[in-house]
């Protein structure tokens, strides 16, 4: 069995998937298809969950390393996981999750976890936005500094592992109303995109932590009573001489 089958398909139809090769080769065994798709050279997709294949020859990738066909993606890099990181890695400023997603034309919110417990990348708060960044520290460095320049947002220093615990631990011991306004008091000292980062942190709605920062700095907090109204012991009546 040759590999023109499987060659003619996908010169006229640029991409296919494993059952459309199968059909080509008259087989059922992934196995066969897959050793004519190495002795030809193939690509396979990283959106779709890689179910997508066309010859090596056939993608024209653009200055990104990236090539579609009929809403199919394909990358230079292969994998998606390999295509964030590289995106990443050579980019000027780095990117947001938003903004890889508007490039890739897929989620790659899990991949991005993924990269960054492997090490492969960092995660990096700045201003409002997080970061994807390079893992090299020189290069790291200069997508801060290039970013910092386009956007004007400075880099939020880090909040360490135990002042993390300590806040998430405090915040726990509090009502409703002492929560929403400690997040608040949290946000203020955090400064610019204080908000995201402690709605984050403390997995409330960002709108809550907005809201008790604005109590704070305009003052309109009522303070609460020690005890509800009517509480307390009793006033001592004088006994009436019957």
């Amino acid at each position: 069995m040759g590999t023109e089958p499987i060659r003619d398909l996908l010169r006229r139809a640029k991409i296919a998937t494993m059952p459309q090769l199968k059909e080509a080769l008259g087989t059922q065994v992934d196995m066969t298809v897959f050793r004519k798709l190495r002795e030809v050279g193939y690509q396979t997709s990283y959106s779709d969950r890689g179910k997508y294949y066309t010859l090596a020859e056939t993608p024209e990738f653009d200055a990104q390393g990236l090539w579609s066909h009929e809403e199919v993606h394909f990358s230079k890099h292969g994998t998606l996981l390999n295509t964030c990181e590289a995106l990443i890695g050579e980019s000027r400023s780095g990117y947001s999750a938003s903004e890889l997603e508007s490039i890739l034309h897929v989620g790659v919110r899990d991949t991005l976890r993924k990269l960054v417990t492997e090490g492969r990348i960092l995660r990096q708060e700045a201003g409002s936005e997080v970061l994807y960044l390079s893992a090299e520290a020189g290069r790291r460095r200069r997508q801060l500094a290039a970013r910092t320049a386009a956007t004007g947002d400075v880099p939020a220093a880090p909040i360490s592992d135990e002042v993390k615990a300590a806040i998430v631990l405090f915040f726990a011991l509090l009502d409703e109303k002492q929560r929403r306004l400690y997040a608040g008091l949290e946000s203020l000292k955090l400064g610019q995109g204080g908000d995201p980062r402690i709605a984050r942190l403390l997995e409330v709605d960002p709108a809550t932590v907005r809201r008790g920062r604005q109590e704070l700095l305009e003052g309109s907090i009522e303070p609460a009573r020690v005890r509800r109204p009517g509480g307390g012991r009793k006033p001592l009546e004088k006994k009436r001489r019957k």
